[in-house]
């Protein structure tokens, strides 16, 4: 792989990291070209979808760079970011493609020097693994897809979106939630909304059974029937036709 560049994305925030990137070039330490810069308020702008989507599109690897922890422009926004960054990883190992290939740090604007050392062992890193293999995966790129999708189902992102706050400050009870009960929460709906985005993903061209989308996937029957009947309430699958005694579905279009 000694001749693989591979093409990386990096969405740095406005007021810390892309201010500390802006510092490396001034100090001149050098870094990397592989590196396309998009500059964004706050890292907690940086949602799953748009990792994913960035990887869909070809990019090899993310690096997301934010405030330290404290020090955010918008008090706590970069805490927000940690819980979305879990749900990235989360997604990324259901999918079967390597977490590292997405990296949250946090340099401050004076930490020019911490940026281009990031940067280079970022691309170290990425070079080591190789090309994203959804580039060769067709299987792959399709659970990729699904992933995507379910990063945006509403299920997810309210939870995600609520997690920090629930730990924190407890619910409208006063409640708190222990962090790792909740990660566990969050991760078993990361792959419900996965397993539910598969079978829309298989069903979208062709009808079928419990059984085959099975045979296609490593989901237990129980579980994609289970899924459908919540698919079905949503409006977002229906059922079709009979194959015998065995419903064949399909997704329906939006």
């Amino acid at each position: 792989m000694a001749d693989f560049e591979p093409k990386l994305i990096s969405f740095l925030c406005n007021w810390c990291s892309y201010a500390g990137a802006d510092l490396a070039g001034v100090s001149r330490y050098q870094y990397p070209p592989n590196l396309r810069v998009v500059r964004v308020m706050c890292s907690t702008r940086v949602s799953p979808q748009m990792v994913l989507r960035v990887l869909l599109d070809g990019a090899d690897g993310v690096l997301i760079g934010g405030c330290h922890l404290g020090d955010c422009h918008y008090i706590s926004g970069n805490y927000y970011t940690e819980k979305r960054y879990d749900v990235m990883l989360k997604l990324l190992q259901i999918v079967g493609i390597e977490p590292e290939r997405v990296r949250l740090e946090w340099i401050s604007a004076a930490e020019g020097e911490k940026f281009s050392k990031v940067a280079k062992e970022f691309t170290a890193k990425i070079k080591s693994l190789g090309p994203i293999p959804t580039k060769k995966s067709k299987e792959l790129a399709e659970k990729l897809r699904a992933a995507e999708m379910a990063s945006r189902s509403f299920r997810l992102t309210a939870l995600v979106s609520k997690e920090y706050n629930l730990v924190t400050r407890g619910n409208v009870y006063g409640e708190k939630l222990n962090d790792w009960e909740l990660r566990e929460i969050v991760d078993n709906v990361a792959e419900e909304e996965f397993e539910r985005a598969m079978i829309l993903q298989l069903t979208k061209g062709e009808k079928l059974s419990v059984k085959d989308i099975a045979a296609m996937t490593d989901i237990p029957t129980a579980r994609i029937l289970s899924h459908i009947v919540e698919l079905k309430k949503s409006n977002l699958i229906s059922t079709e036709q009979m194959r015998g005694v065995a419903p064949l579905y399909r997704a329906m279009k939006a």
